[in-house]
């Protein structure tokens, strides 16, 4: 039994550190991208049957108003745990088991203080924030149920998130899509019966939504408690190891604040749309969920890239890192050229699932057609900054990204919109922001970071 469980760890770090770069990167890309669009699947259920069971002003609720707010918070967290990924995927790739098994103990144990915290922040923050974006009073009541019972399950989400995230970094990206699976399935079950059979309406959304969530959370841990392997969970060992939890806030902190200040700037710009009348909020609303497809695309490659560099680089092969980095940055621009033109061509079709209105889809279909075009700007930033993370340089593409996304889009929202209020004006921010800043991303990833060097410093991270 000791022979098969070794060899399964040594299988599982080869197929990263030796296997054929393409090939692994693929393997570990699609089941993160499945795993990303049925985690997506809970909000877009919600606001499918809403939009159509319930109507214009709680399809608005339960997609752009409160979807803006609870990226926030778990966008910031879901940047924490990159930490805890990349700390235990070095441990592993550098064989230091038991060092893996104190970060995953660690990594669970702060993942429910910190969702502790963000229970408590939503439940009494929520209609603040609300009011603070100028969600139109039509759709207020709807957005606050909605919130509050969603951060009253959060930790179930935060939960799976840290879970999936270490099943991730030891090369397991299959069962974190399984379990995704499973609780999309009730989500849609459950939304099924609250709002169309029950009449519970918003609230009966964000109850199936928790629900559902819980359910992912329950079978990760089962999974993390059940294995014989390093990163086995024990709820006993449960404890906050402080200098881990301060390297794992180190390389994580970054992405989380980057988060942050991208949903901020995504607030700011929801608080100009709000303006534009509940039509337009319904139009952005569904044309977020459509734009999630690329984010999901996006998200899968700079998680990919992420995991393979950490492991790379842990057993120290800074050779295999750079080709790893040019064959993702390929990967992910004949995708997007794949994904542009399906989106641009085929968009109505999708837009028809979230409602019958006219306007709302022709004011949607305005939207796409405008920032499909734009995606390309956007791809430099996502594979340099998760290539980067991890070897563990977050502070610098942070504060790249802070400065040429977030800064910059709110510099044009507060200085350009006001003198012409159109949506075409609000848009604009986006492709300007990313342009400038995936420039700067080369610079710096090609001049001035450890990986653009032409030898990668040997990896001493990962030596206690």
């Amino acid at each position: 039994m000791k022979a098969q469980i070794g060899n399964e760890k040594q299988a599982v770090r080869n197929s990263i550190t030796e296997g054929v770069i393409w090939q692994q990167l693929l393997l570990f890309f699609f089941p993160i991208l499945f795993g990303t669009f049925f985690q997506q699947l809970y909000n877009t259920v919600d606001a499918v049957i809403v939009g159509q069971f319930v109507g214009t002003e709680a399809l608005a609720a339960v997609g752009g108003t409160t979807g803006t707010l609870i990226n926030l918070f778990v966008g910031f967290f879901v940047g924490l745990s990159s930490g805890a990924t990349v700390t235990i995927s070095q441990f592993y790739g550098a064989g230091q088991h038991d060092m893996v098994s104190r970060s995953v103990h660690t990594a669970i144990a702060f993942s429910l203080a910190v969702g502790a915290v963000m229970m408590a922040v939503g439940l009494v923050g929520a209609p603040f924030a609300l009011q603070a974006m100028g969600t139109p009073d039509a759709v207020m009541g709807y957005a606050t149920s909605y919130l509050r019972i969603y951060f009253v399950g959060i930790i179930g989400n935060l939960i799976y998130n840290m879970g999936s995230g270490i099943l991730r970094a030891i090369g397991d990206s299959k069962r974190p899509l399984y379990f995704l699976m499973a609780s999309c399935f009730t989500n849609i079950v459950l939304d099924l019966l609250f709002v169309v059979v029950l009449g519970m309406e918003v609230a009966g959304a964000a109850l199936a939504t928790i629900l559902s969530q819980l359910v992912s959370a329950v079978l990760v841990v089962i999974v993390l408690t059940r294995t014989s392997q390093s990163y086995k969970l024990d709820v006993r060992k449960l404890k906050i190891e402080s200098f881990l939890v301060k390297r794992i806030v180190q390389i994580g902190l970054p992405a989380g604040l980057q988060s942050v200040m991208y949903n901020v700037s995504n607030v700011i710009i929801q608080s100009s749309v709000n303006t534009l009348g509940t039509t337009t909020i319904a139009a952005y609303t569904a044309y977020s969920k459509i734009d999630s497809i690329f984010w999901m695309v996006m998200n899968a490659f700079g998680i990919s890239i992420t995991t393979f560099v950490g492991q790379n680089y842990g057993a120290n092969k800074p050779k295999r890192v750079k080709r790893g980095v040019n064959v993702c940055l390929a990967m992910t621009f004949v995708t997007t050229v794949i994904l542009c033109l399906l989106l641009y061509f085929f968009g109505e079709y999708i837009f028809r699932l979230f409602t019958g209105d006219g306007a709302v889809i022709s004011s949607g279909l305005d939207i796409l057609h405008f920032m499909v075009p734009m995606f390309f700007t956007y791809i430099l930033i996502e594979i340099y900054s998760g290539s980067l993370r991890g070897i563990g340089d977050c502070w610098i593409p942070m504060i790249l990204t802070c400065i040429g996304v977030c800064v910059l889009r709110v510099a044009w929202v507060m200085i350009a919109v006001p003198v012409h209020r159109t949506m075409v004006t609000i848009l604009i921010s986006y492709p300007l922001s990313w342009t400038t800043t995936s420039i700067c991303f080369f610079i710096y990833f090609h001049f001035f970071s450890r990986l653009g060097r032409k030898r990668i410093p040997v990896n001493t991270d990962v030596n206690w």
